[in-house]
């Protein structure tokens, strides 16, 4: 059987659906199956051995109206390219309109999605799954697996680490031997913790602390070392009135900014092998909960039941904290005041993170 698995993003979603694969891959041993992913999430499932063929989907830059020409003809080649593969089934785990798009695109006898998809794309299915709204994402994805056949013993997420990003990593934070990994941002504004919370954090932490994110992320985790300098200097020099203190004064707590500078192959390597991730909802914080790392995870106007590190509530690795605002969760990407997550404190994030260092 050739099954074609579509999932293109985001991270965290991506993380989501890996039980989905390990589940239909140990029913059907002998199953081929392939996965349409974007091309800047490739790096966390290509080289899987589970995966037959991975399919790239350059969603990004088919947004690009000046390159309008160039779309129209690599959408062209990605329709010959699925027509050509001959799938017998075609399961979008996805669920939106550029999804159900691609299910259309690909010949086979059957198409499955859940019957509540968004943007209409349900209306590319033929076979349609209904799953209760208040599940969490891995276990959406799994209802699916059971309805083509798949019997679910074990949760597992067949994430891969090479020794390659290992080593790398390894070069990057020195002679460290032990730290905590923070992850200060988040695709929604309203998700993240306030800056200068993350700054107060990590001058009272006694092991380093390695910021990671995007190329976009460099900015706040620069904020939050500045921050947590002038923190340290103001306290020193309280202590100390009489002793003068710079600006270049060295930090107690290491901080090592690698914003930018790993690929998803290396920010799983990372994540594996630190004491503690410390995060917003986010893509990285899912793939700590994948490799059963200790997390506190900070959680404002979205739903920790259906989004919160999987497995939360059962395993006392994975802490989730709130504020518990009345008004939270709002699934809100815009918000005046960001109550839910500027009223979680700073001692109760410390003492969270305590335990595990």
């Amino acid at each position: 059987m050739k099954i074609l698995v579509i999932k293109p993003s985001s991270l965290g979603d991506v993380v989501h659906a890996l039980p989905f694969l390990k589940a239909v891959k140990d029913s059907l041993p002998d199953a081929k199956i392939d996965w349409v992913i974007s091309k800047n999430l490739k790096g966390l499932i290509e080289d899987n051995p589970l995966i037959h063929e991975v399919i790239i989907f350059d969603k990004d830059s088919w947004k690009n109206i000046r390159n309008l020409t160039g779309t129209i003809n690599e959408i062209s080649l990605f329709k010959k390219t699925l027509k050509e593969k001959r799938y017998d089934m075609v399961v979008d785990l996805q669920g939106l309109l550029r999804s159900g798009i691609v299910t259309h695109y690909t010949p086979a006898d059957t198409k499955i999605g859940f019957a509540d998809a968004r943007e209409g794309s349900s209306f590319f299915y033929n076979r349609k799954i209904s799953v209760n709204g208040t599940v969490h994402a891995v276990d959406k994805c799994l209802e699916i697996a059971k309805a083509i056949g798949a019997r679910i013993s074990k949760v597992e997420f067949p994430l891969k680490i090479d020794e390659t990003s290992k080593d790398r990593i390894k070069k990057l934070i020195g002679d460290v031997s032990e730290y905590i990994v923070v992850v200060p941002s988040a695709r929604w504004v309203t998700k993240r913790w306030p800056v200068e919370y993350f700054a107060q954090l990590i001058t009272k932490l006694p092991i380093p602390c390695v910021i990671t994110g995007g190329k976009g992320d460099r900015e706040i985790a620069q904020e939050i070392i500045e921050r947590a300098q002038n923190i340290e200097h103001r306290t020193r020099n309280a202590d100390n009135p009489s002793e003068l203190k710079t600006q270049n004064s060295k930090l107690k707590t290491q901080i090592l900014n690698l914003a930018g500078r790993t690929n998803l192959k290396e920010l799983v390597a990372l994540i594996a092998g630190s004491k503690v991730v410390l995060s917003n909802d986010s893509g990285p914080m899912h793939i700590a909960a994948a490799l059963d790392k200790p997390i506190v995870a900070l959680f404002g106007p979205t739903d920790p039941v259906k989004t919160g590190p999987y497995g939360w509530q059962k395993n006392k690795n994975l802490k989730v904290l709130t504020s518990g605002v009345s008004c939270s969760p709002c699934f809100r990407k815009k918000c005046k005041n960001f109550t839910c997550m500027n009223m979680i404190n700073v001692e109760k994030v410390f003492n969270a993170i305590k335990e595990y260092i």
